[in-house]
């Protein structure tokens, strides 16, 4: 029987430092050096005044602010994680982030929910960071 790949993703210039601190265990954020402003996805500049951003380590705690229970798998190489919650996640440095919340029975979550960051491998390269009650 083939296995179905799962979708990995692919670092790029601009989210290679956050990839590489998820290998590590860290998960980083962007802030700008001009303004301050946190943010998250990676960029290239600031979102909110195009200075140019550095990478800092975020604690690992954010709360979830919205989630959905996924019962049917995008793919069949997602079949065996059904039911799994995919969440939007309020950092506690401030940006938002969407995340897997794992080790928690979906029937438990609320919004509002505290939870901290665990590191998931998926290859040799991409460690994904999930979330788990706090």
């Amino acid at each position: 029987m083939t296995e179905i790949a799962r979708n990995i993703p692919r670092p790029t210039p601009e989210t290679a430092p956050f990839w590489d601190g998820c290998r590590e265990g860290r998960l980083l954020i962007q802030q700008c050096t001009g303004c301050g402003h946190r943010q998250f996805y990676p960029r290239l500049v600031c979102s909110q005044c195009q200075e140019r951003p550095v990478w800092i380590e975020a604690s690992g705690k954010a709360t979830v602010e919205s989630f959905t229970i996924v019962r049917q798998a995008v793919s069949p190489a997602y079949a065996a994680d059904v039911p799994y919650v995919v969440a939007l996640l309020r950092l506690a440095e401030g940006p938002v982030m969407m995340s897997n919340i794992v080790q928690c029975d979906p029937r438990l979550l609320t919004i509002g929910m505290p939870v901290t960051v665990v590191f998931e491998p998926m290859s040799a390269e991409i460690t994904l960071p999930k979330f788990r009650p706090a």
